[in-house]
């Protein structure tokens, strides 16, 4: 018998106690347009409440035994599995990914938490010249606030949480008011697993997100979201030097060789680009296809365009659910306005956008100019530019035209020469014939616009600690 009601009341988790709020926030169900739930508004006592029980308990936390701590996490993992269908049945209520992929969002968030319990921090000794020996450690910085974004609620949580828990910090997390539901639960349903204290879930309006930046008693914020966010949470964290982890945008490109599979790289790369209804930082958003194979890459796109239509995600047969909050549904619809204003060539149509729910058909333009916006801009939804190029060193200088710098790939037979060109991308990722291979063990990090810090693996660990060194004589 599942431990949680997914669709009962929600809390906030402070304390190692769940709490009630007097406000309520309504959560709205994307595939429908409607309110389906209403969770906690906290308000800033609440997330003081929170800070102050993360500080208690980090005082006996950072204590406890690495071997103590991997156990619990370990614990967290195989809970998370025991109710994966519950939660990926409200993750797709709230979030509107298809079920399928919901239920592969809550098994990464469990393998997160499992592989942490295995990653060790380092601990070095360096000797001077003078025989003096300095013994380099990683110590826990505090308190951390993780602030979550909506498009994957509960893998970006767990990204933030695992690291941040396996350190030894104690945390205070906020989902988005967009979809805090199933992050909520999850705190519910660790309630036993952790001391009081060591978790707390808080969730509320966005004015939450600068009071955790600004608190002069969390040590660190680690934050997903948009690079104009980032930077307000960047100032709001200088108020007191906090350490920072910040994942921001991305407008990633792909380059497609001539020397391509068309069929293999146009089907790969579509779902590279719509998968989640294209709401993904890491998604494909700019495709450079070469010039002798555009027209056949465009129509096999076209065709796996117009085969997946979006539906709600509680659908069997749903492969692309809807946008997932209006405000990011007005966006898309604006920057397709605007395409159509500019002229630009659609190769496959957005379809009914007047409701119910908040869909949006793959959307594919027909090499639109550079400065076009769907180009410069990361449209964060279902809308996507098809770019002809005939020369390498041409698409190399287009793809790296951009603020941002998050992830990249290369398609070409010859992986010598997808290797020799990813080199040259400005990007903290780029995949070589293939795409999203992102695992805890590999680091993720941003360059110029798109974050400061790294995610995952042992860097990403790192990043939950300070520097701590002993020096003795030898």
């Amino acid at each position: 018998m599942s431990k949680i009601d997914p669709f009962g009341s929600f809390s906030a988790t402070i304390d190692g106690r769940l709490v009630e709020t007097s406000g309520s926030l309504p959560v709205i169900n994307p595939a429908t347009g409607d309110v389906f739930a209403q969770a906690p508004d906290c308000e800033a006592a609440h997330l003081d409440e929170a800070v102050a029980a993360a500080q208690r308990a980090f005082v006996s936390w950072k204590d406890v035994p690495t071997d103590e701590r991997n156990a619990m996490l370990r614990a967290i993992a195989v809970r998370i599995r025991e109710e994966i269908e519950p939660l990926a049945m409200l993750l797709t209520r709230e979030q509107g990914k298809p079920l399928d992929q919901a239920r592969l969002e809550i098994e990464t968030a469990a393998r997160w938490f499992a592989s942490y319990a295995e990653q060790d921090l380092p601990v070095k000794e360096h000797v001077e010249p003078d025989g003096r020996i300095g013994e380099i450690r990683r110590v826990p910085i505090g308190v951390v606030g993780a602030i979550v974004p909506w498009n994957f609620p509960v893998q970006l949580a767990a990204w933030k949480l695992a690291p941040a828990l396996k350190a030894g910090n104690t945390v205070v997390a906020k989902p988005s008011p967009f979809t805090p539901l199933t992050t909520l639960k999850l705190g519910e349903l660790l309630l036993d697993l952790l001391p009081p204290g060591v978790l707390n879930i808080i969730a509320g309006r966005d004015h939450l997100g600068p009071l955790m930046s600004e608190h002069s008693d969390i040590g660190k914020i680690s934050f997903t979201g948009s690079t104009a966010t980032g930077k307000a949470v960047m100032r709001g964290a200088a108020t007191n030097l906090k350490r920072i982890t910040l994942e921001l945008g991305g407008n990633d490109p792909a380059i497609v060789l001539a020397d391509a599979n068309v069929d293999d790289v146009a089907e790969r790369l579509f779902w590279g680009a719509f998968r989640n209804c294209g709401q993904i930082c890491i998604a494909a958003k700019r495709i450079y296809v070469h010039d002798d194979i555009y027209d056949a890459f465009a129509a096999k796109m076209v065709e796996l365009a117009r085969a997946n239509p979006p539906g709600p995600g509680d659908r069997p047969d749903a492969r692309i659910g809807p946008v997932q909050n209006h405000m990011q549904f007005e966006r898309v619809k604006d920057m397709i306005v605007q395409a159509r204003a500019d002229g630009l060539h659609f190769l496959t149509e957005p379809g009914d956008m007047t409701g119910p729910g908040y869909f949006i058909a793959p959307t594919l333009i027909d090499n639109p100019p550079d400065d076009s916006q769907v180009v410069s801009e990361e449209p964060f939804g279902p809308l996507l530019p098809l770019l002809r190029f005939d020369d390498v060193e041409d698409a190399i200088r287009r793809a790296n035209d951009s603020i941002y710098g998050l992830t990249a790939s290369v398609w070409c037979a010859d992986i010598e020469q997808a290797a020799a060109i990813g080199r040259r991308l400005e990007a903290g990722t780029v995949w070589l014939n293939t795409i999203h291979g992102m695992t805890p063990t590999l680091p993720f990090a941003g360059h110029k616009q798109s974050g400061i810090g790294v995610e995952n693996s042992e860097e990403g660990l790192l990043e939950y600690t300070n520097v701590q060194v002993l020096v003795r004589h030898g």
